[in-house]
């Protein structure tokens, strides 16, 4: 992988986002806005607000950012801008890496404001450092661009794109431990639930939400999200084709 031509596939991708303002709208205030909707639905019960408000801090920027990875990506492969690339010198790891830059420079603001919506201004009461759950929202939503990355190597359009989100993120959100404890299920959705990425990211945000200091299982949670994005982003990597279907 050369470095300078990752910088420079991350600046071409950031310059073809500067000029499309709906899909940057998407990523940067949807999630915040539905912290926002989140928040006033349980108005009259902000306790209710606080125990999940974390876990979806880091969620929100997930789905988000898979969504649109994957279609954003999959439109450059039929465009055949993809295949345009590949055959110059410019290999399938300096690809999925500038993208990523790119797209993780986003994640950075994302996440930062949602957190900074959620802490400061929606009232979210978490006890550990305000950092750390930036941190964990930063690594969700790095994670949702390099499921989006590689999903996008098996749609052959914008819809079936689209399709991959109930195969890959709904099964998580329904197994993350999000609706009721991960011990509390039946043993063999347990055990999957153990081995899926957004366990450990809403587990990272509980971590932060109870505790004040920066606990075993929180560096846990936190090196197992890192780890799965970078195998995602490996994966990604190796699966990219350099002929469009």
């Amino acid at each position: 992988m050369n470095s300078a031509r990752t910088l420079a596939t991350a600046a071409r991708v950031l310059r073809q986002l500067r000029h499309d303002p709906r899909s940057i709208a998407l990523m940067l205030l949807v999630p915040c806005l539905m912290l926002l909707l989140l928040r006033y639905v349980f108005d009259g019960s902000p306790g209710t607000f606080d125990a999940i408000g974390a876990s979806l801090l880091g969620i929100f920027p997930l789905i988000t950012m898979f969504l649109i990875t994957s279609i954003a990506t999959l439109r450059e492969r039929t465009s055949g801008t993809l295949e345009r690339l590949l055959a110059m010198p410019l290999g399938k790891a300096d690809l999925i890496a500038g993208y990523a830059v790119a797209f993780g420079l986003l994640a950075v603001i994302q996440s930062a404001l949602a957190t900074g919506l959620a802490l400061w201004f929606l009232g979210l009461d978490v006890i550990g450092s305000a950092w750390l759950l930036l941190l964990v929202a930063l690594l969700d939503a790095l994670l949702g661009t390099a499921l989006g990355l590689f999903v996008s190597a098996f749609a052959a359009s914008e819809f079936q794109a689209v399709q991959f989100m109930p195969a890959v993120i709904f099964p998580q959100l329904l197994l993350c431990g999000l609706f009721t404890a991960r011990d509390n299920m039946q043993p063999v959705l347990e055990g999957i639930s153990n081995v899926l990425p957004m366990s450990y990211a809403v587990d990272g945000m509980n971590e932060v939400l109870h505790h004040t200091d920066v606990t075993a299982d929180f560096i846990r949670d936190v090196l197992i999200v890192g780890a799965c994005a970078l195998l995602v982003l490996s994966l990604g990597a190796a699966t990219l084709r350099r002929r469009t279907a």
